[in-house]
């Protein structure tokens, strides 16, 4: 359900997603003239593409600042607080700052992010978003940077508002802006008189929600292509995909996107393994093998030839009376040089003129003497 019933009105889930195609899609139909009821509209995009996952906004509930705040329930906080149900400015959903000749407002992402959109929803003091509503005169001329410092300067204009009027300015508004960034700087200014038609003398920012939508953890580029797998956790690059320290142990590639092969495991896939049962492949990051060794062979990565005159699968078969007290071999018990004397048999266990029954370990070994006085 992309809704909940909060006080007895529509509350959207933020944690949601988005598609490009969605996007588009959206705002190429809604025309001008038709977005009276913003609020409305706010809505159907957002329940529209709501079970969409390919981007997500990154901006709910991270800290944001503000040059100045008008009353302490208008914090900047409030525009990334995921309520927008009530867009009158100072009714506890919006941030509400006035600067004289510039206000900034800013969220910070927590870290560098792939970035595709912004959503601005405006205060509208909850009336029909027309260019009779008053708020109008205050969103014009706003400007949109994404920067990697809190200095708006150090980054990229994403949009500057040169062409919109009272008339004209959408409430809410996207910002396609698909740059890499922290800090996402809504900047405002009356600097300049005369100021154009419309706009207003006095300089607020009444934000009631800034959504910044973009790719997630572990993905990377525009399309948030999934990555991962690289060394300590850590992201990686949101441009390329690679790994900025290398690959997790059992990974490799230039995105470490591919596990250890050829018997190789570990870190870098430097180790080598083998002698899995049934020339299974070890598991490619700690060398072991999923259903056990080779005939002859034991340990943890099946790296140790059967001893102590024991052959076989896991080593439980006895052999011994190899010549000059050589080992047995370790898969199938023969002797490499013959038998002690007075022993024979494929793997020396017959002694003669007796027969030689011999079992597995733990077994009885019985020698019935054959020969008669």
């Amino acid at each position: 359900m992309p809704y909940a019933l909060q006080d007895g009105k529509k509350q959207f889930n933020r944690e949601h997603y988005l598609t490009a195609g969605q996007v588009a899609s959206f705002f190429s139909r809604l025309s001008m003239k038709d977005r009276k009821d913003d609020n409305q509209d706010a809505e159907d995009f957002r329940a529209a593409s709501a079970d969409r996952k390919l981007f997500k906004n990154l901006a709910l509930h991270k800290p944001a600042w503000q040059s100045s705040t008008i009353l302490s329930y208008t914090g900047a906080d409030r525009a990334v607080d995921g309520q927008y149900t009530d867009l009158v400015w100072d009714g506890g959903q919006c941030a509400g700052s006035y600067g004289g000749q510039t206000t900034e407002w800013r969220v910070d992402l927590g870290a560098v992010k792939s970035i595709h959109h912004v959503l601005i929803q405006y205060a509208t003091e909850n009336k029909v978003w027309d260019e009779d509503n008053d708020y109008t005169k205050y969103f014009l001329g706003f400007s949109v940077y994404i920067s990697n410092t809190t200095n708006k300067e150090d980054g990229v204009l994403c949009f500057r508002d040169t062409n919109y009027t009272r008339a004209t300015i959408p409430n809410p508004v996207n910002i396609t802006c698909p740059y890499h960034g922290r800090y996402v700087i809504y900047y405002n200014n009356r600097t300049h008189w005369p100021y154009p038609e419309g706009y207003s003398a006095l300089n607020y920012i009444f934000l009631c929600e800034v959504e910044v939508y973009g790719c997630d953890v572990y993905t990377y580029g525009l399309d948030c292509k999934r990555c991962g797998n690289c060394s300590g956790g850590v992201q990686c690059d949101h441009v390329t995909g690679t790994c900025p320290n290398g690959c997790d142990p059992g990974m490799y590639g230039d995105k470490c996107e591919r596990e250890c092969d050829n018997n190789t495991y570990g870190m870098e896939c430097k180790e080598l393994c083998g002698n899995c049962s049934n020339r299974e492949p070890c598991h490619h990051v700690d060398g072991t093998c999923p259903h056990g060794c080779d005939a002859g062979i034991y340990g943890e990565k099946c790296d140790k030839e059967c001893s102590n005159s024991m052959y076989g699968v896991d080593c439980k078969e006895l052999c011994g009376n190899c010549s000059n007290g050589e080992p047995c071999h370790h898969v199938d018990g023969t002797c490499p040089h013959g038998c002690n004397p007075g022993i024979y048999g494929e793997k020396c266990d017959k002694v003669a003129g007796f027969v030689y029954f011999k079992q597995s370990i733990g077994t009885v070994i019985v020698l019935l003497n054959l020969t008669y006085g």
